[in-house]
């Protein structure tokens, strides 16, 4: 029997086989493949029957950081591209570490005024660096589906009260179905966040110009005139396509005359405030109910961050806590409990790493990097452009370009399928890592420019890679 207790010594000892081998795996990343095929059979050396006795700290540590740093795909490099997903910035690693080190609950006070003080602090900051109020609740989630869960569920009070029925208490039972009303740019994330709170995913009205998604907001207000009830409004900013926004100001007048329910899903383009050259695209944000980020996405640190921002905390503390329980604070303890505010209870001190970017790199090093990325973009579209086999199919707004591979002479009916396989290819191939989504009916790549480290290296990689793969497909 390997008895953990017997081990405790070795504690110090396995983590630094991690920290040995985190400086030439983090090297590497430059260098390496997104997706190395020829390592990818390793990971089946993580399975088979459960050991009997067990084969100790230093040997399961050592196979799970050889598995691990072969096989991996290694999206915290600058050519991961396929989702909107950000790496891990040197702060926010160290940050990361120091969590599980310390391995604190910052779910009520008592637990740990170290991770819950952490937490206020950071959660203070990105609304400085949001430009929203200072006044708004906050809590830190694991991801932008919970935070659109938080914000919804807090929507989702305030619409049943005006019902006359505390929801928290006695349910859904006997209410109507809660309008909710967005453009054709809503995310599945706030759909995911609708269905986890019985409210339905697919109850969500959708009011488009065209098939881009654009928002037509003389029909919502139509809409919102003949439902003379209270509502929820949905606005996006960053789609993830092309990087488009709502416009959110707009909808905020709407919501204002019809007494409606406003939230922002910024998972990633909320971090366009952070930029003077872009910042009018969130221009009013402050006014909405509820707004939530992503911190995974463009603030570079591990997984799981999110946050959701409500402009009444009261609302947060009435939709997820008074849980009547003895053993936990009550409603005397004037100390900040997060289990109150948010879906969970014992949670990661996810703070860490967040305070830990924010203080390293700050407001100046937050801008540096987003405008580098939104030059990355522009860089990626030109290069689109300049190709005679490759179609722009939408401006580049942010940090997306979306396009095609589009050869002259080959008929329409036939891209689809050509761009799937080009996807399909360019994730096999593994040198960079941008798969395939659907755009106005087109089969298109849509690579999302958001990792620290991605350099215009990497950008012209990218192309190369494409011109590399396209003359091995048949059109």
């Amino acid at each position: 029997m390997t008895d953990p207790l017997e081990e405790r010594r070795l504690a110090g000892e396995a983590v630094r086989v991690v920290a040995d081998a985190a400086g030439p795996y983090l090297e590497s990343l430059a260098t390496r493949p997104v997706n190395d095929a020829e390592a990818a059979g390793l990971i089946d050396g993580l399975g088979g029957p459960l050991p009997e006795k067990g084969d100790g700290t230093m040997e399961s540590v050592r196979r799970l950081v050889s598995i691990g740093t072969a096989a991996a795909t290694h999206s915290s490099g600058p050519r991961f591209f396929h989702f909107v997903v950000g790496g891990t910035t040197p702060a926010a690693l160290a940050g990361d570490w120091l969590t599980s080190l310390l391995d604190q609950n910052p779910g009520n006070w008592i637990a740990s005024p170290l991770a819950t003080t952490a937490e206020t602090v950071a959660l203070g900051w990105l609304k400085e660096l949001f430009g929203l109020p200072e006044s708004h609740g906050a809590v830190l989630t694991p991801s932008a589906t919970f935070a659109n869960f938080t914000g919804l569920a807090c929507a989702r009070h305030w619409w049943a009260e005006r019902h006359g029925v505390d929801v928290t208490a006695d349910g859904l039972a006997g209410l109507p179905p809660m309008p909710v009303l967005s453009s054709g740019y809503v995310h599945v994330s706030s759909r995911k966040a609708l269905q986890m709170l019985g409210l339905g995913r697919d109850t969500v009205r959708r009011f488009a110009r065209d098939d881009s998604g654009r928002v037509d907001l003389a029909a919502m207000e139509r809409a919102l005139a003949e439902l003379d009830a209270p509502a929820v409004i949905i606005a996006n900013a960053g789609e993830v396509n092309t990087g488009d926004f709502d416009p959110i100001d707009a909808m905020a007048d709407l919501a204002e005359r019809y007494g409606a329910w406003l939230h922002v899903d910024g998972a990633f383009g909320l971090f366009a405030a952070v930029s003077p050259r872009t910042a009018h695209l969130l221009r009013g944000v402050a006014r909405a109910d509820s707004v939530i980020g992503d911190g995974h996405k463009w603030l570079n640190v591990p997984y799981e961050s999110g946050f959701a921002f409500v402009r009444d905390v009261t609302r947060m503390g009435r939709a997820f806590g008074a849980w009547d329980a003895p053993y936990l604070p009550g409603a005397g303890d004037d100390h900040l409990n997060y289990a109150f505010l948010g879906p969970e209870s014992s949670r990661r001190a996810r703070a860490f790493p967040i305070w830990a970017a924010l203080r390293a790199y700050g407001r100046e090093g937050h801008r540096a990097m987003v405008e580098r990325h939104l030059d990355l973009a522009q860089r990626l579209g030109r290069l689109v452009e300049e190709a005679p086999d490759l179609e722009l199919l939408a401006p580049v707004r942010l940090n997306i370009a979306c396009f095609r591979y589009h050869p002259p002479g080959v008929p329409e009916d036939r891209l689809n399928d050509l761009n799937s396989r080009l996807g399909a290819a360019l994730l096999a191939d593994g040198r960079v890592y941008a798969g395939t989504t659907v755009y106005r009916g087109k089969t298109a790549l849509r690579p999302a420019i958001v990792n620290w480290s991605t350099t215009e290296a990497d950008i012209d990689l990218l192309i190369k890679v494409i011109q590399d793969l396209t003359p091995t497909l048949t059109p």
